[in-house]
């Protein structure tokens, strides 16, 4: 792809699609206001580019970037260590406690056993030479159809969690993953989280996206037979240009599906799992700090490291248009602080100064923080648009503060009859 330069930073020709134009405006005033950037503190590797299954619905595979064509298959010992230099470079200068490392892909565990942890030693290694009081957590996020006995020691014995992605907990909810012949993967999937539920000090969660088709309640509950800590109920990667299914405002089909999940979390007895979204909004709504780049107004803090070394915004935005991630930088020629001046990032750590006027005089604001950056995209417009589900993110906040109130304030007793 043709790139142009700008502030140092390699920009997609193709900007009309991107926020920039706005976004440059809206940094150089943050800036002369002394906003200053936010450091990376989540570092994904892509260890593999390619993957053993080929579901349908990838945002990486089947949409509307391609970029995977050109990564090589799997990430060489030296970016390994170059990026292991950088990630420790950045957590010196910005003097950070911790550093989360998420091993992905493709799918990361096509790495044989014996090199799973390669890349995590590797960054550890380097934090101890710069910063040996920065902390590392690690994840491998899979799609588990590769967990043996075998990959799950040698996780565990390098301190790796396992998250696996999974359309809930029946084969009914898994068709559309298949593996490149069309077998289904959700078999073999649910073999490898029956060994995880056997090793909970490593379990990380499920990751499962929302299907419309498929009941709410018994989607929630076949996951409870895996024995998740945490379940990651997540939006369909969707945007104005390319709607998500079901789409008819001022229907909410969303916030319907996930409310009858809220309300068989929240009225159970005790508490079977967590559910993070459900958790994000209550934390927001209390005025915590939520862990999330899909909700509230904290900003980006994320970087994607591909097989070749490049470096890119959240993967999600791949959804969105061809290069919509790419920032043509690099960590064999680029710090993390050089990235963190890309315009496409800075756009992503405005909070309410990059959102839709709309937005920011929202009184739920501070909750949404105007949704999932991805889902706010409409083609030629850029994401300087209120979420796509906008309608089911206000109907799910609202439901959520009702029944927060309800049980912090408890019914009044009734009057004695006279």
């Amino acid at each position: 792809m043709r790139q142009t330069r700008t502030g140092g930073a390699a920009l997609p020709a193709h900007r009309t699609h991107a926020p920039w134009p706005h976004t440059l405006l809206d940094v150089a005033a943050a800036r002369a206001q002394g906003h200053r950037p936010y450091p990376i503190r989540q570092f994904v590797l892509k260890t593999r580019s390619r993957c053993n299954l080929a579901c349908t619905y990838c945002y990486v595979y089947e949409m509307a970037d391609q970029g995977w064509r050109g990564q090589p298959a799997a990430m060489a010992p030296a970016t390994v260590a170059r990026t292991a230099e950088r990630i420790a470079e950045h957590a010196a200068a910005h003097a950070l406690t911790r550093v989360d490392l998420v091993l992905h892909g493709g799918e990361p565990l096509l790495t044989a056993p014996d090199r799973l942890a390669v890349p995590v030693d590797a960054v550890r290694a380097a934090l101890g030479r710069t910063s040996p009081r920065t902390r590392v957590t690690a994840t491998v996020q899979t799609n588990g159809t590769l967990l043996t006995r075998g990959r799950l020691a040698a996780l565990a014995a390098a301190g790796i969690r396992v998250g696996v992605s999974l359309d809930g907990g029946l084969p009914a909810h898994n068709t559309r993953r298949v593996d490149h012949a069309g077998r289904p993967g959700f078999p073999a999937a649910a073999r490898g989280l029956r060994l995880l539920a056997r090793h909970p000090a490593g379990y990380a969660g499920v990751l499962c996206v929302i299907d419309l088709d498929q009941d709410p309640v018994e989607t929630y509950e076949s996951l409870l037979a895996f024995a998740p800590p945490a379940i990651g109920l997540l939006l369909p990667l969707a945007n104005w240009s390319t709607p998500p299914p079901g789409h008819q405002p001022p229907r909410t089909p969303y916030a319907d599906w996930l409310l009858a999940v809220f309300e068989r979390w929240w009225q159970d007895g005790v508490l079977r799992t967590r559910i993070r979204i459900f958790e994000e909004i209550i934390a927001l709504l209390l005025g915590l700090p939520a862990a999330t780049e899909t909700l509230g107004l904290a900003p980006a803090a994320t970087a994607v490291i591909e097989t070749d070394g490049s470096l890119e915004q959240a993967d999600s935005l791949k959804s969105a248009y061809e290069g919509a991630a790419a920032t043509g930088m690099d960590v064999h020629h680029h710090s993390f602080d050089q990235f963190l001046d890309h315009p496409g990032l800075a756009a992503r750590q405005l909070g309410l100064d990059a959102l839709a006027d709309g937005c920011r005089s929202c009184e739920l604001v501070a909750v949404c923080g105007g949704g999932h950056y991805p889902h706010r995209y409409r083609a030629g417009e850029g994401f300087r648009q209120p979420s796509v589900y906008c309608a089911d993110l206000q109907v799910l906040i609202r439901h959520i503060a009702a029944a927060l109130h309800r049980a912090a304030v408890p019914a009044a007793p009734r009057a004695a009859a006279s």
